[in-house]
């Protein structure tokens, strides 16, 4: 009895902050500069027959029961020289409780600005897919409250984004669903709300040649939502022989994280990034995992092995 009370409260508290209009509530990743297209649909790869597929798994607080997971994956490539598309999915879920899908279609158009550089400008579209089976939790009440009620409910997104960069920078603002959406309603004389509120994403990252075969990739990531404090995610990478690459992130008030990434072969990377949490939170779990694999596939035959320039981002 005693762990299915402390697995609802877990539960209950978790999907409280997510759902409320003061705190965060889309996913997060730390290895954010390798998601790009999930929060920002005018992210371009500016490499005309190169599908680039991708994948992060995220198990937040691990040891906490009830704590979060977060699957994303992502396909995208070049239709023409100006024009690119995708695909993202993304999978959270909250103690096998509280489960949502988000399915987008990613479209980018690029224009180039000089030489060097170019902008993209892209939208995102699709539906998300709600569901929490509160009627499964176990309380010391034997009767159900009837607020624990299941919900099942599909809401439309629609995102815009712009992303500026040339070889070796990038700077990006995006929101990626720009509808607000309410997932519990006033119903038989029950004030129950969760709203989703639009999140504003401003992503940067360079990288510096420090010599031939070392070089140092910082980047940056601020997300913000009405009536929660600005998240602010700091990373700095250092690039080896275009192969290995390992680095520190700092997460404003929240967590560090050790970040570790191999190209494989030319066409796979793996990574793996691990947070650890510096609030209150951290005594009740054993950190954050989190595992990505990146795929770079030459549909057309163009590319050169590992002579070809790297996609630092």
């Amino acid at each position: 009895m005693r762990n299915s009370i402390i697995k609802f409260l877990t539960i209950v508290s978790i999907a409280l902050i997510s759902f409320e209009g003061n705190a965060q509530q889309d996913p997060q990743f730390t290895q954010y500069m390798y998601n790009m297209s999930v929060i920002n649909p005018a992210y371009a790869i500016d490499d005309l027959g190169m599908l680039n597929v991708g994948g992060i798994y995220r198990n937040q607080w691990a040891g906490m029961e009830g704590a979060p997971e977060t699957a994303s994956f992502f396909a995208h490539t070049g239709l023409t020289n100006r024009l690119e598309a995708g695909i993202s999915i993304i999978h959270d879920e909250i103690g096998g409780i509280v489960k949502e899908n988000n399915l987008y279609a990613d479209v980018a158009y690029v224009l180039p600005v000089s030489e060097t550089t170019k902008l993209s400008f892209g939208v995102k579209a699709g539906v998300s897919f709600f569901d929490a089976d509160l009627s499964g939790l176990t309380t010391t009440d034997p009767g159900m409250d009837p607020a624990m009620q299941n919900i099942s409910e599909a809401f439309p997104n629609f995102g815009v984004g712009a992303y500026l960069f040339g070889d070796n920078y990038y700077l990006g603002l995006s929101a990626p669903n720009v509808f607000t959406s309410k997932h519990l309603e006033n119903e038989t004389g029950l004030a129950r709300l969760g709203e989703e509120n639009i999140h504003f994403f401003l992503t940067g990252g360079y990288v510096f040649d420090l010599n031939e075969n070392v070089k140092l990739k910082p980047a940056f990531m601020l997300r913000g939502v009405q009536g929660a404090p600005l998240s602010v995610d700091l990373t700095a990478n250092f690039l080896l022989y275009n192969r290995f690459e390992a680095g520190l992130a700092y997460r404003l008030d929240d967590a560090v994280s050790g970040l570790v990434n191999f190209r494989v072969t030319p066409e796979l990377r793996i990574g793996y990034a691990y947070d650890y949490t510096t609030t209150n939170l951290g005594d009740y779990n054993d950190g954050t995992h989190e595992i990505m694999v990146l795929f770079d596939l030459d549909l057309l035959g163009l590319s050169k092995g590992y002579n070809k320039s790297p996609r630092f981002f």
